[in-house]
């Protein structure tokens, strides 16, 4: 028996790996948020499966369905949206699973971030603008930022900036941004990346607040700062270039 943590992708249900689908598949349990993983993927579970919303349970009454379904020899798929590197609440489960003596692995999934970039149309890493892109959040209701990892001290970087779990939070968000970055600096925020009802906004640290609002944006939305987004005029990589020795 073992818990599968599969990244069940940004919110399209074909943006899930093979080898993820395939476990859905082959599991007799699924546990997954109901208001964030699409339901089309649960057709994949087997006939008879015991489904399981987590989106009203705690975290022990989460382990709690790991532990009865490792004692009746049942796999588990554990599915987490985008993917479960990043801001999964995935460790906290796993060193509850370890205590219980109950085996897991990691399947990845395409992370909200990348769908969002895929909606832009744009690379995050673009030669001579930017090479850097730091994944972060804000604290707001959720569990405080560790020292140092403030966007102030963030931002100094001037690197690309891709916040999760902050469009309800846009006005502070920009206010502590503007000082390192500039009012003119392009922002870009997308809501329900890959979805049918997504939504994708584009402007400026000084302008980005008000379509937000005007939007009604409050959440599952990335918001991306940097140059890279009106990046035109920049250097070929050397990746491909002719003078590359091959």
């Amino acid at each position: 028996m073992t818990v599968h943590f599969i990244g069940a992708g940004p919110g399209a249900a074909d943006l899930i790996t093979v080898r993820g689908q395939r476990l859905i598949a082959s599991s007799p349990v699924c546990l997954y948020a109901g208001s964030l993983v699409p339901a089309e993927l649960l057709a994949s579970c087997p006939s008879g499966a015991r489904l399981v919303d987590t989106a009203s349970l705690n975290l022990d009454q989460i382990i709690a369905e790991c532990v009865a379904a490792d004692q009746a020899g049942l796999d588990v798929a554990r599915l987490h949206s985008g993917d479960p590197s990043v801001f999964s609440a995935m460790a906290e489960q796993m060193r509850r699973l370890d205590a219980a003596g109950v085996p897991y692995d990691v399947t990845p999934g395409v992370p909200a971030f990348a769908a969002a970039a895929a909606s832009l149309k744009h690379e995050l890493t673009v030669p001579g603008v930017g090479q850097t892109v730091i994944l972060t959040r804000t604290s707001a209701r959720a569990t405080p930022m560790p020292p140092g990892e403030d966007l102030a001290t963030l931002g100094a970087s001037r690197s690309t900036l891709v916040l999760h779990l902050a469009v309800q939070r846009i006005v502070p968000v920009v206010d502590e941004l503007i000082p390192s970055y500039g009012a003119d600096c392009p922002v870009a925020v997308v809501a329900r990346a890959s979805r049918e009802d997504e939504v994708v906004l584009r402007g400026t640290l000084a302008d980005i607040a008000a379509q937000v609002s005007a939007a009604g944006i409050v959440r599952t939305a990335v918001i991306i700062v940097g140059a890279v987004l009106n990046a035109s005029s920049f250097s070929d990589s050397h990746l491909y270039s002719a003078c590359r020795e091959r």
